[in-house]
């Protein structure tokens, strides 16, 4: 296992280490040579990824510890099933998957979720959109307090901009669900920012 993937939460950081434009080798040359159990290989991707990662991990757990331990857990997986990529998709459409997997499966073994929904406002240190505007820290605290569900296929469709069927693929839901679930983050979202005195 690469030595990278027993990094501390110091590790992920906003100010985390990238990958020097003159020093980034060709993706698909990285993946090859990291199937074939090249360390350094699997080191650059995930200097590559791991910030995209954690961000997909940080919105979907709303929990900057969960956000950690799912963003190594993820890289992880990927480094023992990187044999099993086959470049059918985007290497980062392929990480989103696994991350989404594990932030899902992390949660189904967690009987502790609507605390972690209820505190998820106080556990973030930032908003979850860099901007210093308090209407976007008011929208992403919504976006923390709405329902797993609805919260989950928010950010895949919403903010990472996936179709409803690669959504519903993702969260093992149907491209209906994925829909409605969407509507019912809208609305729940419209109603929590309305009682704090927005303008519809």
């Amino acid at each position: 296992m690469p030595a990278l993937l027993t990094a501390n939460s110091s590790d992920y950081s906003p100010d985390m280490v990238t990958v020097a434009k003159d020093e980034v080798e060709d993706e698909a040359a990285c993946i090859w040579r990291a199937q074939r159990s090249d360390t350094r290989a699997f080191e650059t991707l995930y200097r590559l990824h791991v910030d995209k990662i954690y961000g997909l991990c940080l919105r979907m757990t709303g929990n900057v510890s969960e956000a950690e331990d799912c963003t190594q857990e993820a890289f992880i997986q990927a480094w023992n099933k990187l044999s099993k990529f086959r470049g059918d998709s985007a290497f980062t459409t392929w990480m989103h998957r696994i991350a989404v997997n594990t932030v899902l499966g992390r949660i189904r073994k967690s009987k502790r979720e609507h605390d972690r929904i209820q505190t998820a406002a106080d556990a973030l240190p930032t908003p979850l959109f860099t901007n210093d505007d308090g209407e976007l820290r008011d929208l992403a605290e919504a976006v923390d307090r709405l329902p797993e569900g609805a919260r989950h296929v928010f950010v895949l469709h919403a903010v990472y901009g996936y179709s409803h069927d690669e959504a519903g693929s993702m969260l093992g839901i149907a491209t209906g669900t994925s829909k409605a679930q969407l509507h019912r983050a809208r609305r729940l979202l419209a109603q929590q920012l309305k009682e704090q005195g927005f303008e519809e």
